[in-house]
């Protein structure tokens, strides 16, 4: 899974677990932890997930039962509006994304290579390997034979110094 479907799941189960005495009957649970979610306001689209999908608010089933006015009113003004909220929401999600990339772009520290610095290459999951996770993630150390400014790197093996040209290289 990505972390666009592990963030809402993470979420649902912090729900569940605060809603269940006994973990037996998170079964019973779930659909109200569900509603409870998909009608909550989300940070990144500034919208619930449930308005996002079907363009009009939930309504709860008292709601349902007696039509009070402000429910009328508000699903008049939904219809109207339902192009102009997804691309508010979209436009919440960008600015959510910028400020998160912000925040990391703050912390991370670029990576400045020299002649002579030793280096790991990462090993590319192209074929399964018999040892799943405990399959190294790394190959042996190689050597910076020249760096270029634009980032670059030329590699040398360390025992038989023949060049190497590989991609995802990490020190």
């Amino acid at each position: 899974m990505n972390g666009a479907v592990e963030a809402p799941n993470k979420n649902i189960k912090k729900i569940i677990q605060k809603m269940v005495i006994t973990y037996k009957d998170w079964h019973e649970m779930l659909p109200y932890a569900l509603h409870g979610y998909r009608t909550s306001v989300q940070t990144s689209t500034r919208a619930t997930p449930y308005s996002l999908v079907y363009d009009i608010e939930a309504v709860l089933p008292i709601e349902v039962e007696i039509p009070f006015l402000r429910v009328l009113a508000k699903q008049l003004d939904q219809l109207s509006m339902i192009g102009e909220k997804r691309l508010n929401a979209l436009c919440h999600d960008q600015l959510y994304q910028n400020r998160i990339k912000n925040a990391f772009d703050k912390k991370a520290r670029p990576r400045i290579f020299n002649e002579g610095d030793m280096m790991l290459k990462k090993i590319l999951p192209k074929i399964k390997d018999q040892r799943g996770k405990w399959a190294p993630n790394y190959e042996e150390p190689y050597v910076v034979k020249r760096a270029f400014s634009s980032g670059a790197l030329i590699l040398t093996d360390v025992r038989t110094r023949s060049p190497i040209s590989r991609q995802c290289i990490f020190c």
